[in-house]
């Protein structure tokens, strides 16, 4: 997490999963937090990923704050998806994860979501039934309703969610997620494949919901709506944090950074 300007990097290292290391600057970062600020919503300490002998994700401390919009870059196989999973807390994974208290609502939208052989209301309900089932039908069919208006297909309601256009689902897919009124929104490439009306439809939402409170954090390969959308740009390098910046840091640093070589040509502007 970027804290009072500063760039965090993870460093792995052959430390217990979990275990402080040494002095990285995620482990300052997290200690300077509990003096500056409330708990992070979610909170990682020596977090990886190993598929057989494939190290998705390399041990490494991360924070999410409340309020924060997070993009995450890199390369395909950088590790963004899978730092997305541990977030939600959908894969195994070394060291802990925390959340700052015992009911933090989340909710994360994959980058080809799925969508049940049925209406596009239809879909949206039994959503809300499978996560709201103690809340009154009046109230879920309230809330089914707000939320196909928020995402501006309450007029499609009847059509099949299949039949729907590349952007009509990704919409019903944000709809299913923000029905459930979650503080953390995940989100894979939320835009990916999409046209630009389609896509410029989804980050005003996207926007939105960013500005009534939600956290967000999403994975891109559009630097340009990294710049748009985020608070604080994380670039991922072979499972591995390489800078973690506020937004309106990030790209400096990376184009000096760049003219140092260090980024290779194209990877970042």
């Amino acid at each position: 997490m970027a804290l009072n300007g500063k760039r965090l990097r993870a460093v792995p290292g052959g430390e217990a999963p979990g275990a402080p290391q040494g002095n990285d600057a995620t482990t300052e970062a997290a200690a300077t937090a509990a003096t500056i600020g409330s708990a992070p919503l979610v909170q990682l300490r020596g977090a990886g990923v190993s598929y057989g002998a494939v190290r998705a994700l390399a041990p490494l401390d991360f924070d999410v704050g409340r309020g924060e919009v997070i993009a995450l870059v890199g390369a395909n196989g950088s590790g963004k998806t899978t730092l997305l999973r541990v977030l939600h807390g959908v894969v195994a994974h070394d060291g802990t994860r925390r959340v700052g208290a015992a009911a933090v609502r989340q909710a994360m939208v994959f980058q080809r979501p799925f969508l049940l052989r049925l209406s596009v209301w239809n879909n949206l309900r039994i959503a809300l039934w499978l996560v709201e089932r103690a809340t009154p039908a009046e109230e879920r069919h309230a809330r089914a309703g707000e939320a196909l208006a928020r995402v501006g297909l309450e007029a499609l309601a009847a059509r099949p969610a299949r039949a729907l256009s590349g952007g009509e689902q990704q919409r019903l897919a944000l709809a299913r997620a923000w029905a459930s009124r979650p503080e953390l929104l995940l989100l894979d490439e939320p835009t990916a494949s999409l046209d630009p009306d389609a896509k410029a439809a989804v980050e005003k939402l996207l926007a939105g919901f960013a500005a009534d409170g939600t956290t967000i954090v999403f994975s891109t390969h559009d630097l340009g709506q990294a710049r748009r959308l985020a608070t604080r740009i994380v670039h991922l390098d072979a499972g591995r944090i390489d800078l973690d910046a506020p937004a309106a840091e990030f790209f400096d640093t990376a184009a000096a950074r760049r003219r140092d070589g260090h980024f290779p040509d194209g990877a970042l502007p």
